[in-house]
């Protein structure tokens, strides 16, 4: 794409569309360091940015457009995005946008742009509705197929916990104290279990933070901003806020609540374990999850290895050993030489294993016991995890189309559709 565009021509010459805000910004980052050398300007364009302010970088006349559905579709509409000299198309995890209900929106959005174009399309799993705009809208389109063995990554170690609901939270401080990640992504099923993860972790002294869809856009590129340049260690996340995150130094994952299907669980594990490096991902199951842990193995081909839940005695002494190896590595440094006077001192005044001990309460974090409870969340059953597979695993519904958008009989309209809705209140808020 960036080859084909010609840099003097100030108007959209190419156009990518994406499921969400994160990814738009993302792929438009990747797309100016690529073609900043050509002079090719790149704009993001998605919803909970001003308009006025879209409308005049548009003015600017930018090369390429990486948009979200539905802003693009507003700008259409206005007419404040040219696409008639769009000579390549691309439509980046389109299973998303038709999980999300945007089919509609990608089918009128594709009509919109010069038949005359180059359409490329990227999917995890091939639905009859993506096979569809392939059939339909695109020119004797050439499918490539990565293999199945791939779906999972070889240097990520899986593991599971088997833990009761009420025990997940305290369970979770434990491991991140004795595994003491670098960076870490924690996932929650709603947004509500995020809220209350992140904020827990805060009470008990982490640097962590929480982003989900009902976040505004600052306060969403904020956290991430915060989480790769290392201000926070731990980003609590839902699944669609951390799609097409990519950030370098993630060393574990943990899954706070099982994915509802094993396409997800490859997603989530796949934030870690990047450009060679190993990872961890940790799921956290309770007892009755355990068929969910077998289904999750038989699709993705991987083993999840058992970990024993380590107590709260093994994660203090797991926070000393982090103190005890601060300690050997300035030792190793060999610049004490200001110090030794001091030192020698202290030693005359107490024994030498009371000073080491002083100075390690000092260096460790001990960890606050302040009381967290969450909201509990509905077990995952793999009756409804064969629900929710791709629609050649019949995941579409005849009446009400595929995640969630209805057919003629409710007038085309988008609509947020779970197989079976949850009893209370608390539950629904995903």
């Amino acid at each position: 794409m960036i080859e084909k565009i010609n840099p003097k021509a100030k108007k959209i010459q190419g156009l990518v569309v994406a499921p969400t805000r994160e990814l738009a910004i993302q792929v438009s980052e990747e797309l100016h360091r690529l073609g900043k050398f050509k002079g090719i300007r790149t704009l993001p364009v998605y919803g909970g940015q001003h308009m006025g302010r879209q409308i005049g970088a548009l003015k600017d006349g930018p090369h390429i457009v990486v948009a979200t559905p539905g802003r693009l579709l507003d700008h259409l509409r206005r007419k404040t995005i040219q696409v008639e000299n769009v000579a390549t198309a691309v439509l980046d995890e389109a299973d998303e946008m038709l999980n999300m209900g945007f089919i509609d929106d990608i089918r009128d959005i594709l009509k919109s742009i010069p038949s005359e174009r180059q359409t490329l399309l990227f999917s995890a799993t091939m639905p009859k509705e993506i096979r569809d705009i392939a059939t339909t809208l695109m020119k004797q389109p050439e499918e490539v197929k990565v293999k199945a063995k791939e779906m999972t990554v070889s240097n990520i170690e899986q593991y599971f916990v088997e833990v009761n609901e009420k025990q997940k939270f305290d369970t979770l401080t434990n491991l991140l104290d004795v595994q003491a990640p670098e960076l870490a992504i924690i996932f929650g099923r709603t947004k509500k279990r995020v809220d209350e993860v992140a904020e827990g972790l805060q009470a008990r002294g982490f640097r962590a933070e929480g982003t989900h869809g009902d976040l505004t856009q600052g306060k969403r590129s904020s956290v991430l901003k915060k989480f790769k340049y290392r201000r926070i260690e731990i980003l609590v996340a839902t699944d669609v806020a951390a799609r097409g995150l990519d950030i370098s130094g993630v060393t574990h994952v943990y899954n706070f609540d099982v994915p509802q299907d094993p396409e997800s669980y490859v997603h989530r594990i796949g934030r870690t374990g990047r450009a060679g490096k190993t990872g961890e991902a940790i799921t956290f199951i309770t007892p009755r999850e355990l068929p969910h842990r077998d289904l999750i193995e038989k699709v993705t081909k991987g083993k999840m290895h058992r970990l024993t839940p380590p107590s709260f005695d093994e994660a203090k002494r797991g926070q000393q050993q982090l103190t005890v190896q601060k300690i050997k590595s300035t030792i190793e440094k060999q610049e004490l030489q200001d110090y030794r006077e001091t030192a020698s001192e202290l030693l005359e005044e107490y024994d030498s294993v009371t000073v080491i001990a002083a100075a390690m309460k000092m260096l460790t974090k001990e960890r606050r016991q302040t009381p967290v409870t969450l909201t509990s969340v509905q077990p995952v059953s793999v009756k409804q995890a064969n629900k929710n597979k791709p629609h050649n695993n019949k995941r579409f519904d005849k009446k009400r189309g595929y995640g969630g958008r209805k057919g003629k009989q409710n007038g085309g309209r988008k609509r947020n559709f779970q197989n079976k809705r949850p009893k209370n209140k608390q539950q629904r808020q995903s």
